[in-house]
């Protein structure tokens, strides 16, 4: 019962009353003691006042024993409850109005009181006893004329009554506390049932709405915190329905698109039980939607040359990939990803199947093509190329005008027969005939005797070419040349698309049996949209500049070739107008050709 928020509210509400009444009780009562032992302090003064003005007149107390009996007798005469006793310097009983005062004072007043008082010096002090319920002050008394101090006048006050009064008092407020308390907790249940019975309307269609059912309204009965809460409510609820409708509307767009789009799409569970299947996927295996109904995706896959398996993608990096299967008289390209929930817990896995057959057939012909060319032009630039060199030794006349055109040509011809060379070379790559020549080398080293080989080059530009090795030696087994090749033609394109008097950095160091280069300038830069196909054959950001330049288009894609060779990857970064980062990772173990 004391769990729900009405009997909480109900127990907050009382305690703030009750200890509220508590505190203001205990104040008025307290003020109360106060104000009484004040007035009682103050009356013991004055009557002190009058017995001191009297007594200051006498010799001594000892002579005038039978004086000061008769002053307090008259004292008592006229109805003084208090209880006076006048007291020698050594605390010797001399007179008092109570009946037999002949006894030891120690035995019946307080002790403190008289030890202060046999002080000379002493000024009144005073004493509350609660037990016995007396207000206890002792005062000294001074001779008038020569100051010397003759005893002490001790003034006893009965406070019973005034406790009494005080119990009476207290009574009074813990009756009052608890009427406040009952009347606090009526009060009490009905506010907060007020407050909480909305409350409980909303928990309740809140959970017919969890179950499904989204037309729950709740009726808004104030314009308070409570009010507002339903009028949220509704507006949540009308906001919940308008994006159940958009989903729906979402999931049946997606749908449509999913069926009619040309690619295949087969999402699966975690256990490979077909969730869904578009029309595309079923037309490229063959199969109809019947047959896949309850089907799991381990069952049939198997009966086609598709080598994407649940345990395969399991192993892949975080299930994300892509196979190439080769059919009869198709080749299909299968991506795979996994798809997940908020909390990126995997639920399962979409695949796409495309038809690819046509675009490897137009990059087989390319590759042909390419090696057709190159065989086709070799031969007649060898023999240009010869022609020219004998025209510029002098063997025509009008050497300067033959000269100037032969110039023109031999350079289209060593463009071109660089062309060949490097289109020969990516052809050889095609085919896997390409060599390599493999041996222990030192990283350090090769990028050392490269850059100063491009040093030259950089120095007319008023460039600096930058050299940071991490380690002194990085011992790899690799083909010195073509990576020399590789440095060599990055190195070449950053010299190239810098302007005059930057700076080129190259770095390198061995991380965790990895050799990593860093190639870095400070050029033009390259698009983000051309950054994808940069290693494309032929591939060219700016067409004009690279052929102005004596670019072919082909030295990225001999690069990337040479690096994939051996194992290992290469990645271009790059800003317009900040430059170009080149960045080349190589296993430093031995691969096999």
């Amino acid at each position: 019962m004391f769990r729900t928020i009405r009997w909480r509210f109900v127990i907050i509400y009382f305690m703030l009353v009750f200890i509220a009444m508590i505190i203001a009780g205990v104040f008025i009562i307290n003020s109360y003691e106060i104000y009484y032992e004040e007035d009682v302090s103050n009356q013991l003064d004055d009557l002190n006042a009058t017995i001191n003005q009297r007594l200051s007149q006498f010799n001594d107390f000892d002579s005038e024993v039978e004086n000061i009996t008769d002053l307090l007798m008259g004292y008592q005469s006229i109805g003084f409850t208090q209880e006076i006793f006048i007291l020698s310097i050594n605390n010797r009983m001399i007179a008092s109005t109570v009946a037999d005062f002949f006894i030891d004072p120690l035995s019946i007043l307080n002790y403190d009181l008289l030890i202060h008082g046999m002080e000379v010096d002493s000024l009144d002090a005073e004493y509350i006893d609660r037990v016995n319920l007396t207000y206890d002050k002792i005062y000294p008394v001074f001779n008038e004329k020569n100051a010397d101090k003759m005893g002490n006048v001790y003034i006893r006050y009965d406070m019973t009554d005034i406790y009494r009064a005080l119990d009476e008092n207290k009574n009074i407020i813990v009756r009052a506390t608890a009427l406040a308390s009952a009347i606090t907790i009526i009060l009490g249940f009905f506010i907060a049932k007020s407050i909480t019975e909305p409350i409980n309307d909303l928990t309740y269609k809140a959970a017919r709405m969890a179950n499904g059912d989204f037309n729950q309204y709740v009726e808004v009965k104030s314009e308070d915190e409570i009010g507002k809460l339903a009028e949220m409510f509704n507006t949540l609820t009308n906001r919940l329905k308008e994006s159940m409708s958009e989903i729906h509307q979402e999931k049946s767009k997606m749908e449509a698109i999913v069926n009619q789009m040309a690619d295949g799409l087969i999402a699966i569970d975690m256990e490979g039980n077909v969730a869904h299947i578009n029309q595309r996927a079923l037309e490229i295996l063959n199969l109809d939607e019947r047959q896949i109904i309850g089907l799991n995706y381990k069952n049939f896959i198997g009966a086609y040359n598709i080598k994407v398996t649940i345990d395969s993608i399991k192993e892949s990096d975080e299930w994300v990939g892509k196979e190439i299967v080769y059919g009869a008289n198709s080749i299909y390209s299968i991506k795979y990803a996994p798809f997940q929930d908020d909390n990126d817990n995997k639920l399962g896995i979409i695949l796409i199947i495309q038809d690819i057959t046509e675009e490897e057939k137009l990059e087989t012909m390319r590759k042909e093509f390419v090696a057709n060319v190159s065989h086709e032009l070799k031969t007649p630039l060898t023999t240009i190329k010869s022609y020219v060199e004998t025209i510029l030794d002098g063997v025509v006349e009008d050497s300067e005008s033959i000269s100037h055109f032969l110039s023109v040509i031999n350079n289209e011809t060593d463009r071109m027969a660089r062309l060949v060379r490097d289109l020969l070379q990516l052809s050889n790559f095609d085919s896997n005939k390409i060599k390599f020549e493999y041996e222990y080398n030192d990283y350090a080293v090769l990028l050392k005797k490269t850059i100063e080989k491009m040093n030259v080059t950089a120095e007319k530009k008023g460039q600096i070419i930058e050299l940071d090795c991490k380690n002194k030696e990085i011992v790899g087994y690799f083909d010195y040349d073509r990576l020399e090749q590789v440095i060599l033609n990055i190195i070449s394109n950053s010299v190239k698309y810098s302007k005059d008097d930057t700076k080129i950095k190259v770095c390198c160091e061995e991380i965790d049996s990895y050799v990593k280069i860093s190639i870095k300038d400070q050029g033009i830069g390259i698009p983000q949209q051309d950054l994808e196909r940069i290693f494309e054959r032929f591939y060219r950001v700016d067409k004009a500049r690279s052929r102005d330049l004596g670019g072919t288009g082909l030295g990225l894609a001999i690069a990337k070739e040479i690096i994939v060779a051996h194992g290992g990857k290469i990645v271009l970064n790059s800003t317009i107008g900040d430059g170009t980062e080149v960045l080349i990772e190589i296993p430093l173990k031995m691969i096999e050709v």
